[in-house]
Parts: C-alpha cells; sequence; structure tokens
C-alpha cells in the first residue's frame, strides 16, 4: 500500500459529500414529517367523526327505545289483590254512565286491596282495574282512592270472592302526548288537541318506559337554535316520576346530545326535530309515529377543511306500539281497556 493511498482512506467524506448527504438526509425526514403531519390531523378528523357518530347514535337509540315503550301501564308490584269480596245481587242495574265502555249497571262498593300505590281516581277517568277470575273476570275504574285505609270504590257488575288478583290492562293512547292547537305544519291536514302538548322542539311521552313496573314522564326538549333565544345547542332529557307533581327545571345534567344545530330546509323552513303523524277517534289522540331529525357537528373544527363537520340522522317512522295497539283496541270497538291519562301527567305539561 503506498502512502498516497493510506491518506486517502483517512481524509474521510468530501464537504460535497457531507453536503449532498445531509440535503437527502433533510428531503427524507421532510417527507416523513410532512407524512406523519397529515396521518395525525386525519386521525383528528376521524376521532371527532367518531366522537359526534357516537354521541347522535346513543340519543336516537334511547329515542327510539323510549317512544317505542310510551303509553305501557304498570304497577309496582305488578298486580293487586282484592281483599273484600264482592257480591252483587242478579237483576241489579244501578251504576249508569258508561263512557269508553267503562262502567254499567251493578253496584257500587268499597273495597279494601293490597295497595293503591301508583293508582290514580277519577268519576270515568281513574285507573281500570281488570279482575282475574275467570268467567268472573271484569274491568272497573277506580272512583276514589282512600290511602290512609288502602281502599277504592269502583262499579262491580259481578260478584268476587275475596283474595283475586286484579291488574291494569290495555294501555294509554295518549302516551306519547300529542300535538298542541298551535302545532301547524305544511304536512298536516289536521291540528292537535292537547294545551302545551309536543311540537316541533318538545316530545312529551309517559308509561313504564323503563319496564320496571315504574310509570314516568320524559320530556325532551331540542334547543337546536329553531326557538327562542340564545340557544344552548343542546337536546335536553327531562325524566321524573309520572306524578311527580311539579316538573323539574331543566339543567346541565339533562343534556343528552349536545352541539345540536338546525335541520336542512324542507320547501324553505327548517325540518322540525320531532314530526307526528296522529289520528283522532272519540277525542283521543293517537300519535302513531314520530319522527325524528337531529343535526350535530363536531365539537372541534377540522384541521384538514378548517370548517365543522356536521351530519343530520333522521329515524322516519318510530312507532310507539303501546299506543299502536290502544288503537287497533279502540278500531275493534273495545274500549273497556283504554287507560285514561292520568291528571298528574296533564299538570306536567307546562
Amino acid at each position: 500500500m503506498t502512502p498516497f493511498t493510506s491518506m486517502r482512506r483517512e481524509q474521510g467524506f468530501s464537504l460535497m459529500e457531507l453536503l449532498v448527504a445531509t440535503g437527502v438526509l433533510l428531503l427524507i425526514s421532510s417527507i416523513f414529517t410532512s407524512g406523519m403531519m397529515q396521518t395525525v390531523k386525519h386521525q383528528q378528523t376521524i376521532w371527532n367523526r367518531t366522537e359526534m357518530h357516537s354521541g347522535v347514535r346513543s340519543a336516537t337509540e334511547l329515542l327510539q327505545q323510549e317512544i317505542g315503550q310510551a303509553g305501557r301501564i304498570a304497577l309496582p308490584t305488578s298486580t293487586i289483590t282484592l281483599q273484600t269480596a264482592v257480591t252483587v245481587p242478579s237483576g241489579t242495574v244501578p251504576c249508569v254512565e258508561v263512557y269508553g265502555g267503562g262502567w254499567s249497571g251493578g253496584v257500587t262498593a268499597t273495597v279494601t286491596v293490597s295497595s293503591v300505590a301508583a293508582l290514580w281516581a277519577g268519576t270515568n277517568t281513574g285507573m281500570k282495574l281488570t279482575t282475574l277470575d275467570g268467567d268472573s273476570s271484569e274491568t272497573i275504574v277506580v272512583q276514589s282512592i282512600a290511602s290512609a285505609s288502602s281502599e277504592i270504590t269502583a262499579c262491580f257488575s259481578r260478584s268476587h270472592a275475596a283474595n283475586v288478583t286484579m291488574m291494569p290492562l290495555g294501555g294509554f293512547p295518549e302516551g306519547i302526548i300529542g300535538p298542541s292547537p298551535s302545532y301547524t305544519t305544511p304536512w298536516s291536514t289536521t291540528t292537535g288537541t292537547y294545551t302545551n302538548g309536543s311540537d316541533a322542539n318538545r316530545l312529551k311521552l309517559f308509561g313504564d318506559i323503563n319496564g320496571d313496573g315504574n310509570m314516568v314522564f320524559v320530556e325532551y326538549f331540542c334547543d337546536n337554535g329553531d326557538v327562542g333565544a340564545a340557544p344552548t345547542h343542546n337536546l335536553y332529557r327531562n325524566l321524573m316520576a309520572y306524578n311527580a307533581g311539579a316538573k323539574p327545571a331543566v339543567t346541565a345534567s339533562q343534556i343528552l346530545l349536545s352541539n345540536v344545530y338546525p335541520n336542512p330546509a324542507d320547501n324553505g323552513t327548517p325540518r322540525p326535530c320531532f314530526k307526528y303523524q296522529w289520528v283522532t277517534i272519540n277525542g283521543l289522540q293517537y300519535v302513531l309515529d314520530v319522527a325524528i331529525t337531529l343535526t350535530v357537528r363536531t365539537q372541534e373544527v377540522d384541521r384538514v377543511t378548517r370548517q365543522y363537520q356536521t351530519e343530520t340522522k333522521a329515524l322516519l317512522n318510530v312507532s310507539p306500539r303501546n299506543v299502536y295497539n290502544t288503537w287497533m283496541m279502540a278500531g275493534l270497538g273495545e274500549g273497556s281497556r283504554l287507560q285514561s291519562t292520568p291528571p298528574t301527567v296533564t299538570a306536567l305539561l307546562p
């Protein structure tokens, strides 16, 4: 090996070689960093949309479930027992008033029952209880209640032995509180009948919503900017017992979905959050379908488009099956098990 060759090996890279290598390294690093930044931005976009999808999906699933359960009647104890025997002499006629299959001839009697919890009374609007004693079975209307002694007064048309089981059957025709008279829309040829009823931004329903024997009243309020000043852009779910007495004020703890905004327009008018299809029979308003439309916006601005992302989700035909069943009963002329809306529910509407 010559001294010249040895010296060249010890010299290392030339300045030009070092500059070229550094430039290539910087170029590769720049491409890699740019790719990573784009990946992060796309991940943020995906996360934004995922959060938005998850929120609106959960809200609409709950709405669909509770609308389906609306109008279901139940007692905390499932059944109650008639602890006093009732004797109706043959040929008895008194008791009169017949309304929707209510009471006719028989004996008005005050009897002791195992529990009066969750019962309500009214001359012909009280809870209807059916005795489960075979051929002697009948449906009675609770006309009055003595809570201290667990007694109810009703018109009995048939004799019953002590310890007969009773339970409420049928359902509430107005499990979905119908639209108010002021509720007028391009797609409806009739108007509502309920004062302070449901409307485009408020859905009101009641019944044994959770299937646990406890009847509740639920009011959904879609504050998306269509009504009122300074909207919160939230969908609220206000839940209370059907006989709560007073409706609690809407609070942040009742927010079911946030970032709710006006829906796309139909013929120049924003599509409502809630839209109803109903029929009226003998003054009762049967809401048979509810259409739900919610438009939501992402929490953050999209890093790629520099704009908020939005999504509109619509459920066009959500049917309250219990209300539908009562409508079928009414069509068949079977009104004895159509339960009247409790006055405590009416008191919660305003």
